[in-house]
């Protein structure tokens, strides 16, 4: 390790500036502590840089993510290190894609603290450092919910990973918002200026599945009246998301192995050899080990799907960002339904975190629009949750679904909206069919028999229903 480095630190609390700069001179480093950014720069401009700065990202005296910016530019080969008690999916890939050499979540372990220079010192290319031009600032991007550790943990996957042309494979189990976080890597890598395409693998009939990936050329089938521009193309330069890939069937396993591997493809019934640059982020709620043991699933195809791998957590594991969730649904879904805003109580608030949510994100957000919906008041509180079912079983809820359909029906047509019974329908099959699923592991032929349907049916009905969004 280098012995006596410089060493800045950046924050506009006193307490953290004077911990770590204790822990690192105590290391045998020469450590000046700053308040904000604009003293950092004024710093700069009258001394050489030091060999590591750590700083903060919400400054009294400016924001450390637009010094860090400033730093990766101005001064290329300065390592930084960035603090927050806030890490969010936002400021993670923002530090990351700005240079950041770590991302570090207040309170921090000092050991680690001391290490971790250790480690920076030692990797630090030993070039000058030299001023250049100065960047324009960067808009920073939306952010995704949650600041408990796991989610802390996931952010700053996300921004890694973000910056890297690897394929991905978000695991998770159904509601914990894979697609969410899908959107958000597309959102902080290189390629956010292109398309990002949805397909729920799950939704689409296997005999449909493979012109929606593919596309396909005219009379390449019955009904194939035009030319069909597949999901690859519609991604060109930009991200595939897979949804429930694990219910992809085999043969079109082995055509997206071709594709994964090759770079391009024939449309169904075409003859002209389409070229593609397109990233795959895949997602399953199932254990794919599992199912290439059985023999469901490719195992070389795991490997190309599987380059880097991000598991959600489910709800029950993070309950400290269950508040914080169901504060802004609430809100979100108020305002959409055109009340007035509205608000959980404390009591509320406590049963909602001590749930289990077996539904996970997607539960607790259906309870808020069911809660918007129904309750006469401004503040949610017990009764309310009762009122909407809350943690019931069907057999205690009595005729509640009935009354959220009503209070439903009664918000839609307040807006003026049309066509009731259609949106009620598709909204009734998807409910049905979700549950069934659920119950039966995502088998079909399972799930059809509970629900009293064929199996084509179902599968005709899941094409429907999930290729349709009916307002809530």
């Amino acid at each position: 390790m280098t012995e006596h480095a410089r060493i800045w630190v950046v924050d506009d609390e006193h307490a953290v500036r004077f911990v770590l700069a204790t822990a690192l001179r105590d290391a045998g480093h020469a450590v000046e502590v700053f308040e904000s950014s604009d003293a950092v720069r004024a710093a700069l401009a009258a001394q050489p840089a030091p060999a590591l700065l750590f700083t903060d990202v919400r400054m009294a005296g400016g924001d450390g993510l637009a010094l860090l910016e400033w730093l990766s530019e101005s001064y290329p080969g300065l390592p930084v290190v960035v603090m927050s008690a806030f890490t969010d999916v936002a400021s993670t890939a923002r530090a990351f894609r700005g240079g950041a050499y770590d991302y570090v979540s207040k309170p921090f372990d000092l050991d680690a603290m001391v290490e971790l220079v250790a480690r920076v010192l030692g990797e630090r290319d030993a070039a000058s450092i030299t001023p250049v031009a100065e960047p324009e600032p960067v808009e920073p991007p939306a952010e995704l919910i949650g600041h408990a550790p796991e989610m802390r943990a996931m952010f700053r996957a996300i921004g890694k990973v973000a910056q890297v042309p690897l394929n991905v494979l978000v695991t998770g189990e159904t509601g914990t918002g894979k697609e969410l976080v899908a959107r958000a890597i597309h959102r902080e890598s290189p390629r956010a200026h292109a398309p990002f395409v949805a397909l729920n693998t799950a939704a689409i009939p296997s005999e449909l599945l493979e012109s929606e990936l593919f596309g396909h050329e005219s009379g390449a089938f019955t009904g194939a009246q035009k030319r069909h521009i597949g999901r690859f193309e519609q991604a060109h330069g930009g991200t595939l998301f897979l949804d429930e890939i694990g219910d992809m069937p085999p043969a079109l396993q082995t055509r997206l192995l071709r594709v994964l591997a090759e770079g391009e493809f024939f449309r169904v019934g075409g003859r002209e050899l389409i070229a593609v640059d397109v990233r795959i982020i895949a997602a399953t709620h199932q254990p794919l080990e599992q199912r290439v043991a059985e023999g469901r699933f490719r195992a070389d195809l795991l490997h190309r799907l599987d380059v880097v791998r991000l598991a959600i957590p489910p709800l029950r594991a993070r309950r400290d960002d269950i508040p914080l969730l169901a504060e802004a649904f609430l809100a979100r879904c108020s305002a959409r339904l055109g009340g007035k805003p509205k608000v959980f109580d404390r009591a509320a608030l406590q049963r909602l975190r001590t749930h289990d949510w077996p539904g996970n994100v997607r539960e607790l957000e259906n309870l808020c629009w069911r809660v918007a919906a129904m309750a006469p008041g401004d503040r949610i509180g017990m009764a309310d949750l009762d009122a909407a079912r809350f943690g019931q079983s069907s057999s205690a809820t009595g005729e509640t679904w009935e009354a959220a359909l009503a209070a439903w029906a009664s918000a839609r047509l307040h807006e003026g909206d049309a066509g009731l019974h259609a949106q009620a329908r598709e909204r009734l099959d998807r409910v049905l069919l979700d549950a069934a699923l659920a119950r039966t592991g995502n088998h079909r032929g399972e799930a059809a028999a509970l629900l009293g349907l064929g199996r084509n049916t179902v599968t005709r009905k899941l094409g429907a229903s999930r290729t349709r969004k009916p307002r809530t």
